[in-house]
């Protein structure tokens, strides 16, 4: 298959999606990376529409890479999740409109386009967690106590953009994030953002059935075939923080060989994959080292050898 994948700077040397990629590669199937943070892109022809199989997105929330996945869905493109699912979730504050109106455990929520404008917020809310809304990676997450602390924090949220605010969820100090996998779920359990501690490592935790059903119905809800949700146990049940469009899938086993395997299907099937379940199913394949080359402003993960001739260099796939 050829795929594109479309991947910032900032995970440029990260896990994930590098190990899809260089699974991907080994396995025979082309793959061409495309950095929409630092390269000019000519739309025409990177949008042709017999290049890729897929198109798929490992991107900051706020960076041009969902634009590019956007054009190409507009184009009837198959892309990895579905682009409206994604701007659906990485608005936070779009997402919590969908997610409360469809019945999903949700904080109620707050938006603002000026920080000053909080100050309206009733202070029965106290206290609330205020972070922008196109967030990531628990990226300026502030707690706040009281209006008089929201005061100080003012001048830290100017130039944050589209700010949500929620109040406070009574909890243990630990997230469960659960990973969805095209139809498989993992929990694990990390530190809070709110309550970080380096001695709390993140790692694999049974999952709850009430948690489980909450995660396939999220999936449900936004339209999303690989994605983690962030959970917190409250006072009154699970309750719905954040969901991610491709996240690390950290602590998942053979974790590049699962995605992979999903990218694969979701491609094949034009992004139509199985409602996620809470059961599991072993698949451990070996990983092979790839290279990377670079051809214009588009680079071809390597597990064999480029091909010369046209402007972007072909892949001879390994059968």
């Amino acid at each position: 298959m050829r795929l594109c994948f479309l991947v910032e700077e900032q995970y440029r040397h990260d896990g994930m999606p590098n190990e899809v990629i260089r699974w991907l590669t080994a396995s025979g199937h082309q793959v061409d990376v495309v950095r929409p943070g630092g390269s000019l892109l000519r739309m025409s022809g990177l949008m042709d529409t017999g290049a890729y199989d897929a198109w798929v997105l490992k991107t900051v929330s706020g960076g041009p890479g969902l634009t590019l996945l956007e054009a190409a869905a507009a184009l009837g493109l198959t892309t990895v999740n579905d682009a409206r699912s994604i701007r659906g979730v990485r608005d936070k504050a779009l997402a919590a409109a969908i997610g409360r109106n469809r019945g999903l455990p949700l904080p109620p929520t707050y938006a603002v386009a000026c920080p000053e404008l909080l100050r309206e917020i009733p202070t029965a809310e106290y206290p609330l967690v205020v972070k922008p809304a196109d967030g990531s990676s628990g990226r300026a997450v502030h707690l706040v106590s009281s209006p008089e602390r929201l005061e100080l924090l003012l001048p830290l949220l100017a130039g944050e953009g589209l700010l949500v605010a929620q109040p406070y969820i009574p909890n243990s100090g630990t997230d469960l994030k659960v990973y969805a996998v095209a139809g498989q779920l993992f929990a694990t359990e990390r530190c809070s953002p709110l309550h970080s501690d380096p001695a709390v490592r993140e790692r694999r935790v049974p999952l709850p059935a009430e948690v489980a059903a909450l995660a396939v119905q999220v999936g449900a809800v936004y339209g999303l075939d690989l994605y983690g949700v962030d959970v917190l146990l409250g006072p009154e049940g699970p309750v719905v923080v954040d969901v991610n469009d491709f996240p690390s899938f950290r602590q998942v086993p053979d974790a590049a060989a699962r995605v992979a395997h999903a990218i694969l299907e979701l491609a094949r099937t034009g992004g139509s994959a199985a409602a996620p379940s809470s059961r599991s199913v072993p698949c451990i394949l070996p990983l092979a080292s790839t290279t990377s080359v670079t051809t214009g402003n588009v680079e071809r993960a390597v597990g064999t050898e480029l091909s010369e001739g046209a402007d972007s260099a072909r892949l001879t796939r390994r059968m």
